[in-house]
């Protein structure tokens, strides 16, 4: 049993509140145990000058941290008057997984802006920020298409994300902090609903692995990706003759303890 009771192969309980502010297109709050992100979708109708007259849009990210989201205050990186290496990796990794899975074609010559703001922190940061971010981005674009502002559905599939690791020889999923800290080997893999890999982190602290340690880190990560998209497919209808995508009637969705 780990540090909080679960199994190596266990997530961390899981839950997402859409809707958890009035005035985004699309936002929510998510929760992977202890962490908790608020993740929101910004309708901004231009792009970046390099896509401009391309006839499509763009999909960015900004990612940051409440001064006490960890147990001693961190100073705002906007007062320390630049943004760390470790949020513009965050950022560029939120990014990159919402265009994955989304036509930007099919969006026209609009931005969406995804801001991920950690409240509370557990390790975990990240994978929750993009797992809540999908959810934001897919209830933007179906706002987006309702009101007749994009035609057709550019939704192309779920995207979610989940850390794992080699924590005293033993790998386990989704690590809190006092597993992040110890951890011998730590990956970060985000993963689409058909089962394609979008991005893998892996990293060895002073520690070495094994092609067979990597790929039980792989094959568990996805054990934990599906479930997290299992979870984000609870907040949608999807019709099987034309494609598009609705809401759900629920609000709120969470994995069992």
């Amino acid at each position: 049993m780990r540090i909080d009771g679960r199994k190596p192969d266990e997530l961390r309980q899981v839950q997402i509140i859409r809707d958890f502010l009035e005035y985004p297109e699309g936002s929510c709050l998510i929760s992977f145990g202890r962490t908790k992100v608020i993740c929101t979708a910004s309708v901004i109708e231009n792009v970046p000058g390099w896509l401009k007259g391309k006839g499509q849009g763009w999909i960015t990210a900004e990612y940051s941290m409440l001064p006490r989201a960890t147990q001693q205050r961190n100073i705002r990186e906007s007062v320390q008057g630049r943004i760390g290496g470790r949020t513009h990796e965050i950022q560029r990794m939120i990014g990159r997984a919402m265009r994955t899975v989304v036509d930007l074609k099919k969006i026209g010559e609009r931005t969406i802006w995804v801001d991920c703001d950690v409240i509370q922190a557990d390790g975990g940061t990240r994978t929750a920020a993009i797992t809540g971010a999908f959810v934001a981005v897919a209830d933007a674009l179906i706002r987006l298409q309702k009101d007749g502002v994009i035609e057709g559905n550019p939704i192309k599939d779920f995207v979610a994300a989940v850390s794992v690791g080699l924590v005293n020889d033993q790998i386990l999923l989704d690590l809190n902090f006092e597993e992040d800290s110890a951890a011998q080997v730590d990956m970060n893999v985000v993963g689409t609903g058909s089962g394609l890999l979008s991005e893998v982190h892996t990293m060895g602290e002073e520690h070495n692995f094994s092609k067979e340690q990597l790929i039980e880190m792989l094959t568990l990560a996805e054990k934990g990706i599906n479930q997290l998209i299992d979870l984000q497919q609870k907040l949608y209808v999807i019709d099987s003759e034309t494609g598009n995508w609705d809401r759900s009637d629920l609000k709120e969705v969470k994995t069992e303890k």
